[in-house]
């Protein structure tokens, strides 16, 4: 029995209000915003699993290049050109689409509420993967995904925590639902915009992210009944809501947020490297011809994404069982673990590049990784967000939401310089250094959770 069931209050609440577990014993409104952000993140991982293929094999070569507008700037800027540049491109754009959130729950929090906030940045979006369709307006396009995805993605992020009561412990759940759809749409999105891009014409993979970015735009306004209520302020609450000083525990949450994020985006680069070198690695490297027929490279996002949906339910399950008999690791314990398996997945990809010899890499090893990195991203992400949006104090919600994506913008923002180096550096010496990355981050969670965490968060942290 979850306390929710225990607690007359919330009983009579949910007599009240029917919907609040019509999906999978969660609100209605999860159902939505998790196929809304589903399809977001459609669209997204569509433009990650196709943009460094895209740039390494035919974007950046002389036949394309010129017709870009501002390439030639970029270039000069960068002082790069191919497969490095592609990179920099590529870590520069997935690093901004990170750092935007926080303006984005600013606006949300301060002016236009998070609902008008959300729609205007998915518009933006689908104008940007729709001018994907024409090689001139490329980088134009990256800029209108950067605001668009800054606009939305904390703003449906910080509702799934407002459908629930601060003492509703279904709300770490909620999260791990929400992490589901966003999976699912990891597996989709390489089968059907990465496998058009590549083997039918890139523009067509582009071209399917917005329909679908539009498909979930749509979803979202119908389902407007069934959200938390909206944030935008009132003219009574803008006049009185400025002056109510943050109270001593809001600024140890706060702290706590600061503190977390760059340990997040440390543990964080072998996870983000799948998108950018490694697709090179995996393009060049692989052995992807089955039985006569090449697979698309970007495929292997699709098995990470696979790896990662039945990691993350069987992580789920395992705790639900292991709850039930002995007491579960809090999150930071969840966190150390997953850093574990996190230098495990590192470590085969050592091992594959350390075996190679002439010919091409058998699947083995990069199965393994992705086997152990998903197990890490399961201990790591979901937790991660539910303790952020659990720490945001109420009337900064979107706002430390959008601090929480700081991490990745950091992270990625590493991971387009470091990606360069697979050019000029030993295989095996690129990712030891991955590995050294994510022991790092071990090393800081287990300080953090040992010295800072009573200190900041007022106790233990909350159980997930």
């Amino acid at each position: 029995m979850t306390v929710a069931e225990a607690t007359p209050e919330i009983d009579i609440d949910a007599i009240e209000h029917p919907s609040d577990r019509a999906f999978l014993g969660h609100p209605k409104g999860l159902g939505y915003l998790a196929f809304v952000e589903g399809c977001e993140r459609f669209s997204y991982y569509s433009m990650q699993t196709l943009l460094v293929l895209y740039m390494v094999n035919y974007l950046l070569l002389p036949q394309h290049a010129g017709g870009v507008i501002g390439l030639d700037w970029v270039k000069s800027v960068y002082g790069l050109d191919g497969q490095p540049l592609a990179s920099r491109i590529f870590g520069d754009y997935t690093a901004l689409v990170y750092l935007t959130p926080i303006a984005g729950g600013l606006i949300a929090d301060r002016w236009l509420g998070r609902r008008a906030t959300l729609i205007a940045g998915g518009l933006i979006m689908a104008l940007g993967h729709f001018l994907m369709a024409f090689e001139g307006s490329f980088l134009f396009a990256l800029l209108a995904l950067i605001v668009g995805v800054g606009l939305f993605k904390g703003n449906i992020a910080s509702q799934v925590g407002e459908l629930y009561k601060p003492d509703d412990i279904r709300r770490a759940m909620a999260f791990q639902i929400f992490y589901i759809a966003i999976n699912v749409s990891v597996i989709v999105a390489p089968l059907i915009a990465g496998t058009l891009g590549e083997k039918v014409s890139w523009h067509w993979g582009f071209g399917t992210a917005g329909i679908v970015m539009v498909l979930g735009l749509v979803l979202y306004i119908m389902a407007g009944p069934w959200l938390p209520k909206d944030n935008r302020p009132s003219k009574a609450a803008g006049a009185t809501k400025p002056s109510e000083p943050l109270s001593r525990q809001d600024w140890l949450r706060i702290a706590a947020v600061v503190i977390l994020v760059p340990v997040l985006a440390i543990s964080l680069l072998t996870n983000q490297e799948i998108f950018n070198a490694y697709l090179v690695w995996a393009d060049q490297h692989f052995q992807l011809t089955f039985f006569g027929t090449t697979i698309p490279t970007s495929w292997m996002i699709s098995i990470d994404a696979g790896m990662s949906f039945s990691m993350l339910v069987a992580v789920t399950a395992f705790y639900a069982w292991y709850g039930r008999k002995r007491r579960e690791p809090d999150e930071l314990g969840k966190m150390i673990i997953g850093s574990f398996f996190t230098i495990g997945g590192g470590l085969c990809l050592v091992m594959a590049a350390a075996t190679q010899g002439d010919g091409k890499i058998g699947l083995m090893w990069p199965i393994l990784f992705h086997l152990f990195n998903s197990i890490g991203f399961a201990h790591i992400l979901p937790v991660s967000l539910a303790l952020f949006s659990r720490l945001a104090p109420a009337r900064l919600n979107a706002t430390i939401i959008g601090i929480y994506y700081l991490a990745f913008f950091a992270a990625n923002y590493i991971v387009g310089t470091v990606g360069g180096w697979y050019s000029s550096m030993p295989t095996t010496s690129f990712w030891l250094f991955h590995v050294a990355t994510a022991a790092v981050g071990l090393v800081a969670f287990l300080l953090f959770k040992l010295f800072l965490a009573k200190r900041l968060m007022g106790g233990e942290p909350v159980s997930a």
